[in-house]
């Protein structure tokens, strides 16, 4: 059936763009905005800004993975609910991993990063504030939980995606 082809592309592609998205904002953006930029609080701006957007890509690739994956589901001949109800193809470990991802940059965009933000407008400059400072501190700590999302985000992807091309066509 065309169907299934076509699904199983979306997922890939979702996925795969998500991946490589995240993989060149940590390579490429990070690295680049410490060697053009003046200053810290610069970089902060501009990674914080692509981060966003970043976000908003995983969100739009994770709703086209999970549609998909529904799809390929509605095409199979195999039931499409699982004894509890649910849909069979959302728990399917790579779905469940796409699932993951989703709440993890959810948590990223919706959590640490506004309050990150809001501490970065109280300090004005978050490179100017000692690190003995209560916002500092704060503040990097919630920048370790970032970094931290971001790369569970990252690898629970590199692992669905493997799951994903991995698996047998329905």
């Amino acid at each position: 059936m065309l169907l299934n082809p076509s699904m199983r592309f979306l997922q890939m592609l979702a996925l795969g763009t998500w991946l490589g998205a995240i993989i060149y904002f940590a390579a490429v953006v990070t690295r680049d905005a410490f060697a053009v930029l003046p200053n810290r609080d610069d970089v902060g701006v501009l990674v914080g800004s692509t981060l966003s957007g970043l976000h908003g890509m995983g969100i739009i690739a994770a709703l086209i993975y999970l549609g998909a994956s529904l799809g390929l589901a509605r095409s199979s001949r195999n039931t499409n609910r699982d004894a509890n109800g649910a849909p069979r193809a959302l728990v399917q470990p790579a779905a469940i991993g796409v699932i993951l991802m989703l709440l993890l940059t959810l948590a990223s965009q919706r959590i640490v990063m506004p309050r990150m933000a809001a501490l970065r407008t109280e300090m004005v400059s978050v490179e100017a504030t000692p690190s003995s400072d209560a916002r500092r501190a704060e503040f990097d700590r919630l920048h370790a939980i970032s970094v931290d999302l971001e790369v569970g985000v990252l690898l629970i992807g590199l692992v669905a995606l493997f799951l994903t091309v991995r698996r047998s066509p329905a």
